[in-house]
């Protein structure tokens, strides 16, 4: 059992013990095995922390030595947003691909087979599904980590993905309550505002939170953005309004609610990571989450003294610090159990991945995401072509390090692949005179969001109608090319299964 150091009052006990900070490094630095002895009862994963899935499983160890039931997370949506395979690309599809396919039963699976590696590695809380209603195309954040902009699609993935990720004895972490799929500005950087009204709200937004709820999410995760409807004043993280008379009563929900990451600019940048951090405990939310950006001891400290001072001046209620405590431990004991239960049979589920042949489920749903424009009159490339990738900045949550695109796996089909990468005013003709005489395979995501990108398209199809174009975002924008290929992600898989199409025809 976990035993805490003495001297450890319970307010500072329970100040540690809400908050869920990152660290740096593929080790676990001795301050924060300190901390776990002091009370820390969660830390958070990120890209940086992972080489391997045997050295994650090292490294989890080593914290489960200092504490048994110590509640390990990670932001792993599979698609686009991956930490287990940050340095090479998911071998999972994300939301919109599985939504695209609309086959529960997949997305269950597949979110059973990531919970499986991921409680492999001692992982046991998960920052997903993204339950974001994909409303606004112009999204700069949320796009292919939705299941889409039907609420009712995204309800039933969402549940599904629920039951699945938590068949494995991973606790699931619904995202961005009260939703960010409406929004224009992506929350790492400022405060986005949704000006839809109630009504909106309740049939498109809330949806798939509700059916997310009734699955048994263990954990929501809040958005920092403004809702005028609910509060005019504050964002969700910090809103009472939302956290605690919407999501706790009107909901009926009593798992743990988790912040998103207090660093964000959405909030830092206004309120202040400490400031931000006793706001949030006091309108309701459960678990601080912090280090995407900000991890170290001196970070931890700040804001258990945040937390403890708030208490003792009368900001915050003692007694709400004590109850998001009691949520953290009561969600580490359910994890702690499902550890050991985990080799029984799963919950509304035979387990992904267990039986021969269902291990490459990720690859099989990548390949039935697939939407062809063309391909009745195309004809799959035998020499090596050229792969132009316009190439448009990542945004924070999908991160610049984790490669993408088609021509690593045309490459193994068609030895002999070149590539380059092209953005801006003058990418198309720069792609044209890099290619040669070299067949072009054009690589997009987004395009209906970058107009540099449609117009280097333009010039590529207008000196070079064959050109084959494989979107790997959102699919807004009409095909075109000798052949379309639309992926809705740009997973590791996704690439392969667009490459198979190009270079060998073979389509599931």
């Amino acid at each position: 059992m976990t035993t805490i150091a003495s001297g450890t009052d319970t307010l500072t006990r329970d100040a540690l013990t809400v908050l869920q900070p990152g660290f740096p490094g593929t080790t676990a630095p001795d301050w924060l095995l300190r901390r776990l002895g002091e009370g820390l009862a969660s830390v958070g994963l990120f890209g940086r922390n992972i080489a391997s899935p045997q050295q994650l499983a090292s490294l989890t160890a080593q914290l489960r030595a200092e504490r048994d039931d110590v509640l390990v997370a990670i932001d792993e949506e599979g698609g686009d947003v991956t930490r287990l395979e940050v340095r090479t690309g998911s071998s999972f599809p994300g939301n919109h691909a599985l939504g695209a396919v609309d086959d529960v039963s997949l997305t269950l699976e597949v979110a059973a087979e990531l919970g499986r590696r991921l409680a492999e590695c001692g992982v046991n809380l998960n920052w997903a599904p993204s339950a974001d209603v994909n409303s606004n195309p112009a999204n700069p954040v949320i796009g292919v980590r939705s299941f889409g902009a039907d609420p009712g699609l995204v309800a039933r993935h969402t549940a599904a993905y629920v039951t699945g990720l938590q068949s494995a004895g991973v606790a699931a972490c619904t995202k961005h309550f009260p939703g960010h799929g409406d929004t224009a500005v992506d929350s790492h950087h400022a405060l986005p505002r949704i000006d839809a009204d109630p009504a909106v709200l309740t049939e498109r937004e809330l949806t798939p939170f509700r059916a997310a709820i009734a699955a048994g999410t263990r954990a929501v995760m809040s958005a920092h953005i403004l809702v005028p409807a609910l509060d005019p004043a504050r964002p969700a993280t910090l809103s009472p309004r939302i956290l605690t008379t919407l999501l706790r009563e009107e909901l009926g929900y009593d798992g743990l609610i988790v912040t998103d990451g207090m660093e964000m600019q959405a909030v830092a940048a206004t309120y202040g990571i400490e400031r931000g951090s006793v706001l949030a405990v006091a309108a309701g939310a459960d678990a601080i989450c912090v280090g995407g950006g900000l991890a170290d001891d001196e970070t931890v400290r700040r804001l258990r003294d945040a937390l403890v001072t708030a208490v003792r001046t009368g900001e915050l209620p003692e007694q709400r610090l004590a109850d998001a405590a009691r949520r953290v431990r009561a969600l580490a004991r359910w994890t702690a159990s499902r550890s050991t239960a985990a080799a029984g049979p799963a919950e509304g589920t035979e387990r992904a991945g267990r039986s021969a042949g269902r291990a490459d489920v990720g690859l099989i749903a990548a390949r039935r995401a697939l939407r062809l424009t063309g391909d009745d009159v195309f004809t799959p490339l035998t020499e090596a072509p050229y792969v132009a990738a316009l190439t448009p900045v990542a945004n924070i949550a999908v991160g610049d390090e984790t490669p993408w695109g088609v021509a690593a796996e045309l490459g193994r089909l068609l030895p002999g692949t070149q590539t380059g990468s092209f953005a801006g005013a003058d990418a198309g003709h720069a792609a044209l005179v890099a290619a040669g005489g070299r067949r072009i395979v054009a690589v997009v995501r987004d395009e209906h969001r970058h107009p540099w990108m449609a117009a280097a398209l333009d010039t590529l199809l207008t000196a070079r109608p064959d050109t084959v174009v494989v979107e790997m975002g959102v699919p807004q924008a009409p095909p075109r090319g000798a052949l379309h290929i639309a992926t809705h992600g740009a997973a590791r898989v996704c690439g392969r299964a667009a490459a198979e199409v190009i270079a060998a025809g073979t389509h599931a």
